[in-house]
């Protein structure tokens, strides 16, 4: 299967977004770290968000690719300062976390090119990815995106993309209240070598024949519209 070259092709914005450093811990499970291999498409979102000042400011529509690489991964001690049954403070405690090195997100932001381009040119918050120390270099520019299908690579990919991706089904929440007291959790698949050549039905591909699979909406004012 090749990209349908007759067809008219759409401009996008490629946000490639780079860190020496990540984390990402997996929501479910509590009381331990465990380490997602791939950011979330809620923490991507929320990277978004921060550039725009705020929730308020992104469009319950809005809706992106990504694709993730890290080239190394690892493990440390980090003190962690828990809170007990009550709420309060409890005795603080180093935990064995799990980190990817030298990682590369890119993102496809394929309406409001020129806005998106505008705000994340000139972020209002400072952009991080993970844990709130974790800061990240961003570069932006214009591409072309050609229909669908596209190869797996290192494309995070909703569940229901055939034929069946290579890697592994992960459970990630998709988006997240702004009480955080609601998460929408979604099946991805993501293969964490990024090797993967298997062509597989999406909405684009890039210049490159790289899968460009649009993910679920993000926004928090989401949750409120599924549950009305």
């Amino acid at each position: 299967m090749t990209a349908d070259l007759s067809a008219a092709p759409r401009e996008a914005l490629e946000v490639t977004v780079t860190a020496p450093i990540a984390s990402f811990r997996n929501p479910l499970y509590a009381g331990v770290q465990v380490a997602l291999p791939c950011p979330p498409p809620a923490t991507v979102g929320g990277m978004l968000a921060a550039a725009t000042g705020g929730w308020e400011a992104v469009d319950e529509r809005t809706r992106f690719a990504m694709a993730f690489h890290a080239r190394g991964m690892g493990s440390d001690l980090e003190t962690y300062h828990p809170l007990d049954a009550t709420g309060k403070k409890a005795d603080s405690t180093p935990r064995e976390r799990g980190f990817l090195a030298d990682v590369t997100l890119t993102v496809w932001l394929t309406e409001d090119v020129e806005l998106w381009e505008r705000r994340l040119r000139r972020p209002v918050w400072p952009l991080r990815l993970g844990r709130s120390q974790d800061l990240v270099g961003l570069a932006t520019r214009r591409v072309a995106l050609l229909p669908g299908p596209g190869r797996q690579g290192s494309a995070l990919l909703p569940e229901t993309i055939t034929p069946p991706p290579v890697g592994t089904l992960l459970r990630l929440p998709t988006s997240v209240s702004l009480d955080r007291h609601r998460t929408r959790w979604d099946g991805y698949h993501f293969d964490t070598s990024g090797r993967s050549d298997l062509m597989v039905t999406c909405d684009w591909a890039d210049e490159e024949g790289r899968a460009v699979a649009l993910l679920p909406p993000v926004h928090p004012g989401r949750l409120a519209t599924m549950e009305a």
